[in-house]
């Protein structure tokens, strides 16, 4: 089985270059990857997510609205029946991981965390049950 992954930036945060990192990391363990491109909303996030079929969903935050969108992300999957987990990459102060996990974040992966880490992780929460 393919673990199929959708990346995002949600917002208005323009720094792709680390998003396009992970993706490539992604693909290259072997996972499908879909990117959704910059300047996305947690609805279209939610939708395309959805449409396809993916097993996980990671998001890329730089600009510190983490605590604003990732949980809006949450919300619009939830809201359409999709229990698919949602990760964070990025800049995230440690002092809001527990807000993070709080409004149903599945992992965050901040500054520093290794390809293996993060693949790692990402199949551990995708195959765990629920």
């Amino acid at each position: 089985m393919s673990i199929r992954v959708l990346v995002a930036k949600v917002g208005l945060d323009g720094h792709d270059r680390g998003i396009k990192v992970v993706a490539r990391l992604l693909r290259d363990a072997g996972m499908e990857v879909i990117y959704t491109g910059l300047f996305q909303t947690p609805e279209t996030v939610a939708l395309a997510a959805i449409q396809e079929d993916v097993d996980a969903v990671g998001l890329s935050m730089l600009s510190g609205a983490h605590l604003t969108l990732a949980p809006l992300v949450v919300q619009a999957l939830r809201a359409r029946g999709s229990d698919i987990p949602v990760v964070v990459g990025g800049i995230v102060p440690s002092n809001d991981l527990a807000d993070m996990r709080e409004a149903g974040v599945a992992a965050v992966f901040g500054p520093g965390a290794s390809a293996e880490e993060i693949v790692a992780q990402i199949r551990l929460i995708v195959t765990s049950p629920s």
